[in-house]
């Protein structure tokens, strides 16, 4: 799923605020944002691999979600919002495409990496690919109510991030062919540090 999906499906995370301790909502809406960035930090560094960790955040946001509900502050609510919505990117992951440059052709057997059983899941492609037209039905449904709850800053970061959404999935496909035109183009000495994905495809395979 692309990024914009994450961020505002780590936001949503903390609706419940808004009704059951408003002063913490906007504490939690940024921490589910970032929650659900943070996974994609490694996007040129062992993509999903280096920061995607969907067993071990998952167990931290249980913990911390529990430290939540019996001392809730700005700091407990803050770390559980943040590990839920990294765990809920980790997770969702492997119900997208593989990782791959054009993921729509179903040729990758990676969608994300799990450390506690050290293997790569397999993509479960329930949406075929990042950027792609369920992808963006996604980041829509999810921006609703966001857009209902929400108003000031935090309401024009979910706009901006919806409008982020609708600009990829309609460049997504072209943004593949670009990267392929330009990675035979790449000095030799720069191949190696290319991701696997782009490396691959430099190489012919």
């Amino acid at each position: 799923m692309m990024l914009p999906t994450h961020v505002l499906a780590g936001m949503l995370l903390a609706a419940p605020l808004v009704r059951v301790a408003p002063e913490l909502a906007t504490v939690g809406f940024v921490a589910g944002f970032l929650g659900g960035l943070f996974p994609d930090l490694d996007m040129y560094v062992g993509h999903r691999k280096t920061l995607h960790y969907p067993v071990y955040y998952s167990a931290l946001a249980g913990v911390f979600l529990m430290v939540a509900l019996a001392a809730p502050s700005a700091l407990t609510v803050a770390a559980a919002l943040f590990f839920l919505g990294a765990a809920l990117h980790s997770v969702s992951d492997m119900h997208g495409g593989g990782l791959e440059l054009r993921p729509w052709e179903g040729n990758s057997d990676r969608a994300v990496y799990d450390h506690y059983q050290k293997r790569w899941i397999a993509p479960r492609r329930g949406v075929r690919y990042d950027g792609a037209a369920e992808d963006l039905a996604l980041s829509v449904g999810l921006s609703l109510p966001l857009l209902y709850l929400l108003d000031g800053p935090l309401q024009l970061i979910v706009g901006g991030t919806l409008l982020v959404a609708a600009v990829y999935t309609v460049l997504r496909r072209h943004l593949a062919e670009l990267a392929a035109l330009l990675i035979p183009l790449v000095p030799a000495m720069l191949t190696p540090y290319l991701p696997d994905r782009y490396a691959d495809m430099e190489s012919g395979k």
